[in-house]
């Protein structure tokens, strides 16, 4: 076999197996290897090539291999010392996975024999186990990631335009009855982009698509890790969401999704690996260079774990840091990706002195011509020491705010004092982050995500219902800021229907008003519960996919309704924070918030705890260029209380006020008000200010 095969220097760059059209060029990083063996399988599977690779610059080791095409399966054996005691896992009897992978054939199939040390020994990982992994690992493919592009152009939407949806590749279209269903074909198909354009949003934000591994504890017990957030390779889709193993499949989804105006992006998980702490499995890093892909503790065998699962990328190595880099420019160059969402973000930010706004890694992407072009969401907080970092990250990420999410349930859950928290927010958060020139879309503000109850469940659950999970419901969060509307679960009545649906527009419609950049959940549009489970990382089954059957469609057309208003009106949308300052173009203020007498809110009146409406009128922010500016002006009510009568400001000479949102009375046509306005109890109303010249679309005029 090998005469078929010969093995060249090659070259140590580009990292991985790369195909030139006459043979596949290996590199693979590992500092601290004493000897590098690649393996090549046959079609069955079986190992029939071992060759070390005959170069190694800078810890790089390469080799060519002429005559080998893509297909090929392939993995590494690295020889150096085992001493955990010193940081050093090496094990040749364990095949490993290139990092650089850009395709996998599979998962592992776990067996003791994936382990480096002797499961069955007393000595634990200081033991060293003789077995060979390779019947059970899984290989990298040799790929040629070429792909017919044709016209495909990214939307490349503004901040300012954005909305996004955030949803999981096989959840979204799991429950529905298409080709592929589960499929990244499937979320490109005529029917998933129907409702995706229709709904209005800019930007689908997937859970973790990168190939992540299926936990053995899950496994042992009929589940699955679903969410995903165990990242084994960093460069390749995870199988399971391809036809017959083909990435062309992410290519052609990305291509159909903006051809609809859709932007992807994809939550990343590069703050720890599937790998686990001592005790993991040895399946790529751990095995290829332990001391320079992770970070270790004052005693080397252990793993410093700010990410909560077991060991933390060593984001100081500056080849780990190229492996993040170089992973995050694969996604743009080749599947065409318009951003990422990073999980745990701090971890990414972390130092040896602890999380800085000038770590590396913020340098490196602030500097990256390829990525100065996408849209970069940071996940601000890990579990380690200072790791809630939310408003502390540099441009130009923007960030999730949590704080957001838990203000604004506990608003309208009823809780006393909340005025205050909710201008705050609907300002978009500036306390947090109008500094070094950040612009105001740096709040991603969200209400449910797939973490945690989904909107539908936030108004029918108090506690969490997580039995299903295994763990007698100790996991997920308990403090969800929840309150259902009469008895726990599916409603039963009419009244108890009505309520959850009027709290969830009210919701929504707060969403939809404040400025910063909304985040929506897939299937909240449509009504989608899991039973109350608000931790369905590992249901891979109907309870944790999107239920199309018992979609709400009155909640579905106000949530069209809601967005395309939010579109409509540039003033919700801003990229310049809002300080009631004076604007030059006509002296009017750009925020001002109001009682529902039309008086100007009071310290007493923030501070009064039984307050529960707030009026707000908004316009185009001070300091608005001329180019830019607009005579767009609205008036928002939230009322969280009793119905009340609220006094309008005057208009603009020639102007008027049209309500055009209103909670209570989510299919009621535009109508003209002048004077007060009637809100009812528990209810949002949005007004936006017009010419007088013309008769509404629909003349209808209330007068109070």
């Amino acid at each position: 076999m090998l005469r078929h095969h010969p093995i060249t220097a090659g070259r140590p760059w580009p990292l991985g197996a790369t195909f030139d059209g006459e043979g596949v060029n290996f590199a693979v990083f590992s500092d601290n290897a004493t000897r590098m063996t690649l393996c090549l399988f046959d079609d069955s599977g079986v190992e029939h090539i071992n060759i070390d690779l005959p170069e190694c610059q800078s810890g790089i080791w390469h080799g060519y291999v002429a005559g080998l095409r893509p297909g090929a399966l392939y993995g590494y054996r690295a020889h150096g010392p085992y001493r955990p005691d010193e940081g050093h896992r090496f094990n040749p009897h364990k095949l490993l996975l290139d990092p650089y992978a850009k395709r996998i054939s599979g998962h592992p199939v776990w067996d003791d024999c994936l382990f480096g040390y002797d499961t069955r020994s007393k000595a634990g990982d200081l033991s060293f186990d003789t077995r060979n992994s390779g019947r059970y690992n899984a290989r990298g493919i040799v790929t040629d990631p070429s792909f017919a592009w044709g016209d495909d152009r990214p939307p490349a939407r503004p901040w300012t335009d954005t909305v996004f949806y955030e949803a999981h590749v096989k959840g979204l279209t799991a429950g529905l009855d298409l080709p592929h269903a589960g499929k990244f074909l499937a979320l490109g198909s005529d029917r998933m982009l129907d409702h995706l354009t229709r709904l209005g949003i800019t930007a689908i934000e997937l859970l973790p698509v990168q190939m992540f591994l299926n936990d053995r504890w899950l496994l042992d017990k009929g589940l699955t890790n679903y969410w995903g957030y165990m990242t084994l390779g960093f460069f390749a889709p995870d199988p399971r969401y391809l036809t017959a193993g083909d990435i062309a499949d992410v290519q052609h989804t990305v291509a159909r999704l903006h051809g609809a105006g859709i932007e992807v992006i994809l939550d990343v998980v590069y703050n720890h690996t599937a790998e686990g702490n001592q005790m993991g499995p040895t399946l790529s890093f751990r095995g290829l260079d332990n001391r320079s892909y992770y970070r270790l503790a004052e005693s080397p065998r252990y793993y410093i774990n700010d990410s909560g699962t077991g060991n933390t990328l060593n984001m100081d190595h500056p080849m780990v840091l190229r492996m993040v880099m170089d992973s995050l420019r694969y996604w743009v160059e080749t599947f065409h990706v318009d951003g990422f969402r990073f999980d745990l973000a701090s971890t990414l930010g972390r130092t040896a002195q602890g999380f800085s706004r000038d770590a590396p890694f913020f340098h490196a992407i602030r500097q990256d011509p390829v990525l100065a072009k996408v849209k970069l969401i940071a996940e601000p907080w890990d579990v380690g020491p200072g790791g809630y970092q939310m408003g502390n990250f540099p441009a130009p990420f923007a960030e999730w705010n949590d704080k957001y999410r838990d203000q604004m349930r506990r608003t309208w859950r009823g809780d006393a004092g909340m005025m205050r928290k909710l201008a705050i927010r609907l300002a978009g958060s500036a306390l947090r982050f109008d500094h070094h020139r950040r612009p105001a879309t740096s709040s991603v503000n969200f209400l449910t995500s797939h973490d945690g109850f989904t909107l539908m469940d936030l108004v029918s659950y108090h506690t969490p219902r997580n039995l299903a999970n295994g763990e007698d419901g100790r996991d997920g969060h308990n403090n969800n800021h929840a309150g259902a509307i009469g008895p726990e679960g599916p409603a039963t009545t009419k009244a108890q229907r009505d309520a959850r649906a009027l709290r969830r527009r009210n919701m929504l419609a707060t969403l939809m008003l404040s400025q910063g950049t909304p985040l929506l959940l897939a299937g909240d549009e449509l009504g989608n519960s899991q039973a109350g489970n608000n931790n369905a990382y590992c249901q891979d089954n109907p309870l944790g996919w999107i239920d199309w059957d018992q979609a709400d469609e009155g909640f579905l057309r106000f949530c069209q309704r809601l967005i395309a208003f939010r579109h409509a009106h540039p003033v919700l949308r801003q990229a310049r924070f809002l300080h009631s300052q004076s604007r030059a173009i006509d002296g009017k203020v750009d925020l001002f918030w109001r009682r529902a007498d039309g008086a100007s809110m009071t310290e007493a009146d923030w501070t009064n705890p039984s307050l529960r409406h707030l009026v707000v009128e908004v316009r185009t922010a001070s300091g608005t260029p001329e180019y830019a500016a607009l005579g767009d002006a609205l008036v928002a009510v939230f009322n969280t209380g009793p119905s009340l009568s609220v006094t309008l400001p005057d208009p603009t000479p020639g102007h008027r006020w049209v309500r055009q949102i209103d909670t209570a009375h989510p299919d009621a046509p535009p109508r003209v008000v002048r004077g007060k306005v009637r809100v009812a109890a528990e209810s949002v109303v949005a007004l936006v200010q017009e010419e007088d010249r013309a008769p509404h679309p629909t003349p209808q005029e209330e007068t109070t």
